[in-house]
């Protein structure tokens, strides 16, 4: 049989991995697959830096539309990145009958319903494993292992850089600032790390994830998104105290009046496998209904652990080349006409637990005063822990762990307690997740 020809838009680090893992692992993917797959055309800007890659296996052009209009191509992969160029490209393949493989989490996050509707219109398929969690199969799982079950929440370490920072603030007990430097250095941070370090990346993949756990739209601009740019080496060393690690999770979950869409840091029990994944590796936990809690755990990033799931995608294309679209997998696991209008909740409705550290004149009542706040504001809390003043100081850290509450109460107590005369400065607060 004919081997199924593939168009490569980008042969950057991703690409040059699809391309070399496809040439060596050519025999093992062509008997799962049932045919050959081949990449047949290469469009990038650097035509000279593309020719070296694949030599004289495939055509090289600098113009990706030359790709897309080639009616010999039955598969073109994206791996451009970015909302411009990328998506007027996915959706002219998709326009001209190509099924569509992209590792580009933004632009799904984004601008996925147009997308995907727009596939589902000319019965082309558009795989995105390499747009979650790099190499591995999270989207796979979820989409097609647990179907199944209800999913109750996801909860997932999503970004690399962002866990080596936190990793090596911990260990070292460095402060932010200088552990992004050294990211930098090694590799594991763009030069310009804004996506990475304020959340906004995390967000794009949890996007991608809530809609395929819980059948709803992609809705990125309804996720909360922070960063872990504030955060302060002292709280790493307080949740450590504490019992806890401090992790950037995107948290997809169910409530009862809706979802909720979240990434931001979290102290999480640092009994729980999820708190021990170190360095720049992702993890993602699953709550479902009949397999109960499910861990799924590798490299989030880098050439091939990305290309496994780039060509995870091109096999599972030709098994369904030529199958009834109708009875293809659900782009996001629902199918089209039963996607819900569930509302993604807004941070005020969220109900969760806290670390609240605030920096307090030493002096009797203080603590009375602020736990007297919580308790009238129905705030529980689960423990306590005041640093003594030193030799000569006047001042201190009270550190307070909260039972759960919605987080606008939350949002209430805290700006009594800020008013307080004896609360020297801005209250760190850092939400609290179980995951029990």
């Amino acid at each position: 049989m004919k081997p199924i020809q593939v168009g490569l838009l980008g042969i950057g680090t991703v690409g040059r991995g699809t391309f070399e893992v496809l040439q060596r692992n050519k025999e093992e993917i062509r008997r799962r697959a049932g045919r050959s797959i081949q990449i047949a055309m290469v469009a990038d800007l650097d035509t000279a830096r593309a020719q070296q890659v694949v030599g004289d296996t495939a055509q090289v052009v600098a113009d990706a539309r030359q790709v897309i209009a080639n009616p010999e191509i039955d598969i073109v992969i994206e791996l451009i990145g970015g909302y411009g160029i990328a998506r007027q490209l996915v959706m002219e393949a998709i326009e001209a009958g190509k099924h569509v493989v992209t590792a580009n989490k933004a632009l799904l996050a984004v601008h996925g319903t147009e997308i995907f509707a727009a596939a589902r219109r000319r019965g082309v398929m558009v795989a995105f494993e390499a747009a979650v969690a790099g190499g591995i199969p999270i989207i796979k799982a979820l989409r097609e292992g647990l179907t199944a079950n209800r999913i109750q929440w996801i909860a997932g370490i999503i970004n690399g850089t962002t866990n080596f920072i936190l990793s090596e603030m911990r260990d070292k007990g460095l402060p932010f600032d200088t552990v992004l430097k050294e990211a930098q250095a090694l590799g594991y941070a763009e030069a310009d790390p804004t996506f990475d370090i304020e959340g906004v990346d995390a967000a794009h993949k949890a996007t991608i994830m809530s809609a395929i756990a819980f059948g709803i739209p992609v809705q990125f601009d309804k996720a909360h998104v922070e960063g872990i740019t504030k955060l302060e080496a002292q709280d790493i060393r307080y949740a450590e105290q504490l019992g806890y690690r401090i992790k950037l999770l995107g948290i997809a979950k169910r409530a009862s009046a809706g979802v909720e869409l979240r990434v931001h840091p979290c102290l999480v029990p640092a009994k729980r496998l999820i708190a021990n994944v170190e360095g720049a590796m992702n993890a993602v936990m699953v709550q479902a209904d009949a397999v109960g809690t499910t861990l799924y755990y590798g490299k989030g990033a880098g050439s091939e652990p990305t290309a496994s799931a780039v060509i995870a995608d091109l096999v599972d294309i030709t098994r369904l080349h030529t199958a009834d679209p109708l009875n293809r997998v659900p782009h996001l696991a629902f199918q089209p006409d039963e996607l819900s209008d569930v509302a993604v909740l807004p941070m005020a409705q969220v109900v969760t637990s806290y670390y609240l550290r605030l920096r307090v004149a030493d002096q009797a009542g203080v603590l009375a005063k602020v736990t007297g706040i919580l308790a009238d504001s129905d705030i529980s809390i689960d423990a306590v822990l005041q640093r003594e003043a030193g030799e000569g100081e006047n001042q201190t850290d009270l550190i307070i762990l909260t039972h759960d509450c919605v987080e606008s109460r939350m949002d209430a107590a805290l700006a009594q307690m800020q008013s307080l005369p004896t609360v020297l400065g801005p209250i760190t607060r850092i939400r609290k997740e179980e995951l029990n």
